[in-house]
């Protein structure tokens, strides 16, 4: 069976609990570190899915971190090829990117709990379908997208029009952390460049974070348990 591969742009971003539904579903995966270094190739003639991860970076900034470029282009080979695609937070924007839309800073940071209003879209979508019509979800993000043509967007929040979208019949973008534990939560507040960020935000309130994570994480977790395990399908079946 082929394997998933999973795109990391820093080591405190892991996929948390989409590793115990890939493998449930028998799926093998594998990090490729791009912080570390930049493969020549990526073999996605042998992926079964292709997730990416989150990230401080902004998509734009080439320059800096050379394998945003890279990414594109094999995220754009990867929906040709109709090999499912997860994207998470940048994920998301990298796949937006790689479908021609524009990507940008979204005016204010969403870092905590917020609501996510559920589009009439989601209620056919073969990973949003059930889900409540609106969910409180974990969110780390100061960029947002326009939505690609094409593509349907499936949730929405006050702050943020484009939270999560389908293009084509499997590849989806995710703007919040649906995939967080606790334990990743606690290393993000604590995390150097992540407290930098948050000491110029004074409508971002760190502890009160810590304190909402233990009544907000049930019922995200639920929602985590109703889509991962969509997805993880969808790569199991390209995976055969």
């Amino acid at each position: 069976m082929k394997s998933v591969i999973v795109l990391r742009h820093v080591a405190h971003e892991p996929m948390g609990t989409l590793e115990k539904h890939l493998g449930d579903v028998g799926l093998e995966y594998r990090y490729v570190d791009l912080f570390q270094s930049l493969p020549h190739r990526l073999p996605l003639d042998q992926a079964a899915a292709l997730v990416v991860m989150g990230g401080p970076m902004n998509v734009d900034e080439q320059d800096q971190y050379p394998f945003l470029a890279a990414e594109v282009d094999w995220i754009r080979q990867a929906i040709q090829a109709e090999t499912p695609v997860l994207g998470i937070c940048l994920g998301a924007q990298l796949i937006a990117k790689s479908l021609g839309a524009r990507v940008y800073a979204n005016g204010v940071k969403e870092i905590g709990w917020y609501p996510l209003e559920v589009t009439a879209d989601a209620a056919d979508d073969r990973l949003f379908a059930g889900c409540q019509p609106v969910e409180t979800v974990f969110q780390w993000h100061g960029d947002t997208f326009d939505l690609p043509a094409g593509a349907t967007n499936l949730a929405r929040s006050e702050l943020c029009k484009h939270q999560a979208f389908r293009y084509g019949t499997s590849t989806y973008g995710l703007q919040f952390h649906v995939e967080v534990t606790p334990e990743i939560i606690d290393s993000w507040l604590a995390e150097p460049g992540n407290c930098g960020e948050l000491s110029g935000l004074n409508y971002i309130d760190a502890p009160a974070i810590r304190a909402e994570t233990p009544r907000r994480l049930p019922a995200m977790e639920a929602l985590a348990g109703r889509l991962l395990p969509r997805f993880a399908h969808l790569a199991a079946r390209r995976g055969r």
